[in-house]
């Protein structure tokens, strides 16, 4: 639950509202997008937005799971108990991310979203989202056209009232880069994506740090949805000569790739890297996959807590585990409990009281996500500029050293990045 000194805080603002009345109610006036009442004996109405089913099920599912811990830990806000309603589907595609988010603002009772997991899914469901007045805060999007170049520069699919606590990739690609040049000591390198707005993110800003440190990108290519058969993308990427190959796609084709490469001939001794859409239980048990290399947020989380419900990263593992029966199978739940306590936090922040009715005024809870700042999360201290990004943007690279120990293997760092 939130600690005594944010109550206390609350509380007093409450009650100043109330006098400033001076007991005949407040005089609210909502702003320019309108606001959510939330008559007595009413629950605030948030939303999760993540891939639960499918093939990227183990993103999703450990983001929602701990959407809804963290609104078990927070509690009510101002008498009222806040509902995740059913979780939607983001399917991690656009089409899900967009079917999604037309259920999602076709209830105007709904205050605000986590998600989605996938970028490609934000890129659909944000514009609906954003056009309704709403706000969604996303764990695990991590596609540089979601925010901002980290230049000044906004995003092709950047819009008002979006936030993530996830890094932006160009922060990602320019570790994978230092990581490869400078700890490996490789210059050639050939870049896979599938043509998602994530991956061909990852590997663009790749590409462009890698060929900034004097390396030389031999092949940039990519492989389909659903495919099957890699030996014709593998060949061609043999073509090229490269020392490494990385990779930032998802379980799915990912496994196809291991399992293929060794009959084509070219590749034998090639390093193979991934990125965080691979850090996955169903990619690290493919015997192919160890000896990998993955980048990725660090999750070396040590003692630091949640600042509003004083929860740390050991607490909600042991709750989790406590809850499902073993660990997150990808690495975002952090994010997403810091996404949703920062939410909550922000609602209750711009709540007005007027006896048992809550006004929420919409314009005024995206500008204090907008003004986020020092913002004490498990994942760290989060800030947010002016385009959404609120992450520390802490990149790490672990090395996959045995698939019998895959537990082992999330914690096996070997080098560390920051912005």
């Amino acid at each position: 639950m939130k600690n005594t000194s944010m109550r206390l805080v609350a509380a007093l603002g409450a009650l100043a509202l109330v006098a400033a009345a001076c007991g005949t109610g407040v005089d609210f006036e909502a702003g320019p997008l309108g606001a959510v009442t939330v008559e007595g004996g009413e629950s605030i109405q948030i939303r999760s937005l993540q891939a639960i089913s499918g093939d990227v099920a183990f993103l999703g599912v450990p983001n929602e799971r701990a959407i809804r811990i963290a609104v078990e830990d927070y509690g009510e806000i101002e008498g009222h108990a806040v509902n995740v309603g059913t979780g939607l589907d983001d399917l991690c595609s656009a089409d899900g991310g967009q079917s999604a988010a037309q259920t999602i603002v076709s209830d105007e009772q709904v205050v605000g979203v986590i998600g989605t997991s996938c970028s490609g899914a934000a890129t659909a469901a944000m514009p609906l989202i954003s056009d309704a007045d709403m706000v969604m805060i996303s764990p695990s999007n991590t596609s540089p056209a979601l925010t901002s170049d980290l230049l000044g520069t906004k995003g092709t699919d950047n819009h008002d009232g979006y936030y993530r606590t996830a890094h932006n990739d160009f922060i990602q690609g320019a570790a994978a880069a230092d990581f490869v040049f400078n700890e490996l000591g490789l210059t050639d390198v050939a870049l896979i994506h599938d043509g998602d707005p994530y991956t061909n993110g990852l590997t663009n800003a790749m590409q462009d740090a890698f060929e900034g440190l004097g390396g030389t990108i031999t092949v940039h290519t990519a492989v389909s949805k659903d495919q099957t058969d890699m030996v014709p993308v593998l060949t061609e990427v043999a073509a090229t000569s490269p020392q490494a190959i990385f990779f930032p796609i998802f379980p799915a084709e990912g496994t196809f790739i291991v399992q293929q490469i060794g009959d084509v001939a070219g590749l034998e001794d090639v390093v193979l890297v991934g990125a965080d859409g691979l850090i996955a239980d169903n990619f690290l048990v493919v015997p192919e996959s160890e000896g990998m290399y993955f980048s990725g947020p660090d999750l070396r989380f040590g003692d630091q807590k949640s600042g509003v419900t004083g929860v740390s990263a050991d607490d909600f593992l042991a709750n989790y585990e406590s809850q499902h029966g073993g660990p997150p199978t990808a690495p975002f739940w952090a994010h997403s409990y810091d996404a949703t306590i920062m939410l909550l936090s922000a609602i209750e922040a711009v709540a007005v009281v007027d006896g048992d009715v809550l006004h929420i005024d919409r314009q005024l809870l995206r500008d204090e996500l907008g003004k986020t700042a020092n913002f004490e999360g498990i994942t760290g201290n989060l800030t947010c500029d002016e385009f959404g990004d609120c992450a520390s943007g802490k990149i790490t690279v672990i090395l996959h050293a045995s698939v019998a120990d895959i537990e082992a293997s999330k914690a096996n760092v070997v080098f560390s990045f920051a912005p």
